[in-house]
């Protein structure tokens, strides 16, 4: 008999699963052996590349699992797709609108490595992009209001992530996370992040988990949060994520055992 999956996971990576600063996700591994111990899956939804995520899929143990990539924009199967069109179609359209942004495509690996601080094959993988474009604002502020309404009418899409501006041609985290729920069928599903291009995700899960960003302005009060649904960590990083994430599992893990595993 096949059992239904318990739990499925979607995670944002900087600042979440990963350290803001070193990228690392050792804190982190006790609740993702927890989840391997309960059978849950774990589906990483970030604004990297495919190219990124693929090697860290893999250092993670995940690389079973799909993951959303360039903030849902796309989805990263089995092997990284070399298709640029989007991309090349994305930055046709920037190049259409008054200056102030500089993108990936603008920038160098050196400079992309300076802003991210990521070793350099880090920052060229970042580089690799098939369906987004992200970047800096380097205009005035006041331009910027006037430059994402021209982004909209040339029909690019904007988010706001931790770090960066980025543009694609539609799609969200939340997009692609309800495709991948109807594929897994979860009986329950988590979505953990820290900045605004995670909260449709959150408030789409059946818990969300804020993860405590010191780099950056606190997410508003989401839609769940008064009532329990929505929690938000103390911890940044790996380290609200990992205690985030065994804090559920105990919460289900009696009924996580017995017909569900065994």
């Amino acid at each position: 008999m096949t059992h239904a999956l318990p739990l499925l996971v979607f995670s944002d990576l900087d600042g979440t699963l990963l350290d803001h600063e070193s990228y690392s996700f050792d804190p982190a591994r006790p609740a993702l052996a927890a989840l391997d111990a309960i059978g849950a899956g774990v589906i990483l939804a970030t604004s990297k590349t495919a190219a990124e995520v693929a090697p860290l899929r893999a250092a993670l143990g995940l690389s079973d699992w799909p993951a959303i990539v360039e903030n849902g924009a796309g989805v990263l199967a089995d092997a990284v797709d070399t298709e640029t069109s989007a991309y090349r179609d994305i930055r046709a359209r920037l190049a259409t609108l008054p200056p102030g942004f500089r993108g990936f495509g603008d920038m160098t690996t050196e400079e992309v490595a300076a802003i991210t601080g990521l070793p350099m094959e880090d920052a060229a993988h970042a580089r690799t992009r098939a369906f987004s474009e992200p970047g800096i604002w380097t205009g005035p502020e006041a331009a910027l209001a006037p430059f994402l309404a021209a982004a909209e009418q040339a029909g690019l899409h904007h988010r706001r992530g931790g770090r960066f501006l980025t543009f694609s041609l539609g799609g969200t985290k939340a997009d692609r996370m309800q495709a991948l729920i109807a594929r897994f069928a979860p009986r329950l599903t988590l979505a953990l992040g820290d900045a605004p291009n995670d909260t449709e995700m959150l408030t789409a899960a059946d818990r969300g988990v804020i993860v405590a960003n010191p780099h950056g302005a606190p997410l508003p009060a989401l839609p769940g949060e008064a009532e329990g649904r929505i929690t938000r960590t103390t911890r940044p990083g790996p380290h609200g994520w990992n205690a985030a994430v065994l804090a559920l599992i105990d919460q289900i893990s009696p009924n996580a055992k017995g017909p569900l595993n065994g």
